[in-house]
């Protein structure tokens, strides 16, 4: 049930722009860190919050995702995604009249539910588009428009405010025209010529394609490669935002200029490493060895930032951008491989690791309060060993029976 290699082209092209959109909507995120703790008075600690308001969605919508991607489709779950972060986005405007920091974080929370819908439908379709072993590679073209966008929405934000010296009032205008404009791109993919595919043992209108593995099993929760894979996805999306979310706010204490831009660095770094992975895998390296070489160079800088001066250490900040760029592109196809007709439920459970984008950086932030900015990125360390053990082994465990 795979599209012809020829006809992938505008499938590709479609679900990049959807998450060119998840980008911003993320990149949106990482700029409010700095700028709520002086417009809603809060800790450094409370304002990574956001992350966690952001991501624990993903959490919640695990279960509901699979549901609504097993009535909806891929394609559906797509344009349902958009219309709910369109209404997070909207519900940012009345946080900001009245200065409500839990409105704001309400808002945050619907906006990520549609993350999660729209992360786990977009990755398994293009994972399932085509060949398996390539999936790492067209996941890396899925990164590459949503990390161009991570870094644009500062870019987008500046036509409507002054940056250095955001008002909280400043941010009502760009959230009505952003909601706005997700609504109606919403509308025009519902109407997208997005053909929707089957991973193979999905049911089909002709009934089921068989898969030796999925066949004997009964639940979800009987794949232990997936269930592992949860786990590196959280500590994968941990990591990577870990780099993105915090190096503006690293380069705010540091007292370096133009602080709001130096999540570019770090987003390039990753667009590197997404161009690697669609050049080199599978005709070089298969998408384990790239799992396994992405999580060395990930300890390495992360050792490397530890013990080198601050002043030199945020510089190696993007090299971590560059080891985190394969780690997703390349776990999710192995965490759903087998899946058969469990495929929509094991990437929506995937999707639940993603609340690890929430807690990493938000202990990141308990740490850079009390210890220092520099210390805090150690905790990127077992994250790291344990997606190494992954792509070692936890990704290869099969067990025989139901």
């Amino acid at each position: 049930m795979k599209v012809d290699k020829k006809n992938i082209i505008v499938p590709l092209l479609l679900v990049g722009s959807m998450n060119a959109i998840l980008g911003f909507a993320l990149g949106v995120n990482a700029f409010f860190i700095p700028f709520v703790k002086q417009a809603f008075h809060v800790t450094t600690a409370m304002s990574y919050l956001i992350m966690l308001a952001t991501f624990s969605a993903y959490l919640v919508f695990g279960g509901v995702a699979g549901n609504i991607l097993k009535k909806a489709g891929y394609k559906g779950g797509m344009v349902i995604a958009l219309i709910l972060m369109a209404v997070g986005f909207l519900i940012i405007v009345p946080s900001a009249k009245t200065v409500n920091f839990s409105l704001f974080l309400l808002a945050l929370f619907i906006n990520g539910l549609g993350q999660a819908l729209l992360t786990g439908a977009y990755s398994t379709y293009v994972s399932i588009i085509g060949s398996p072993e390539s999936a790492a590679s067209r996941i890396s073209f899925m990164g590459i428009c949503a990390k161009i966008f991570y870094a644009a929405a500062s870019f987008i934000l500046a036509v409507f405010m002054d940056l250095s010296n955001v008002r909280i009032t400043d941010i009502i205008t760009p959230f009505y025209i952003i909601a706005a404009v997700m609504s109606v791109m919403g509308i025009i993919y519902y109407f997208s010529p997005l053909p929707e595919v089957k991973a193979i043992g999905e049911e089909t209108e002709t009934g089921e394609i068989q898969n030796s593995y999925s066949s004997t099993k009964t639940s979800v929760w009987q794949f232990p490669h997936l269930l592992l894979g949860v786990v590196a996805i959280f500590f994968t999306v941990g990591v990577e935002y870990l780099a993105l979310g915090t190096i503006n706010d690293y380069a705010n204490i540091l007292g370096l200029s133009s602080p709001h831009n130096y999540v570019w660095f770090v987003s390039f770094a990753m667009i590197v490493g997404y161009l690697v992975g669609m050049i080199f895998i599978p005709k070089y390296i298969s998408q384990t060895q790239a799992l396994l070489a992405s999580t060395i160079l990930g300890i390495i800088v992360s050792i490397t930032i530890l013990i080198l001066p601050s002043t030199i250490s945020i510089y190696l900040i993007p090299l971590l951008g560059l080891a985190n760029a394969l780690l997703w592109p390349a776990i999710w196809p192995l965490a759903i491989a087998d899946l058969g007709k469990f495929t929509k439920s094991g990437s929506a459970l995937l999707v639940t690791g993603i609340v690890g984008a929430g807690i990493i950086p938000l202990i990141f932030g308990y740490f850079a309060q009390h210890f220092s900015y520099q210390m805090a990125y150690a905790i990127g360390l077992p994250a790291y060993l344990f997606i190494m053990y992954y792509a070692l082994r936890g990704s290869k465990i099969r067990t025989k029976q139901a």
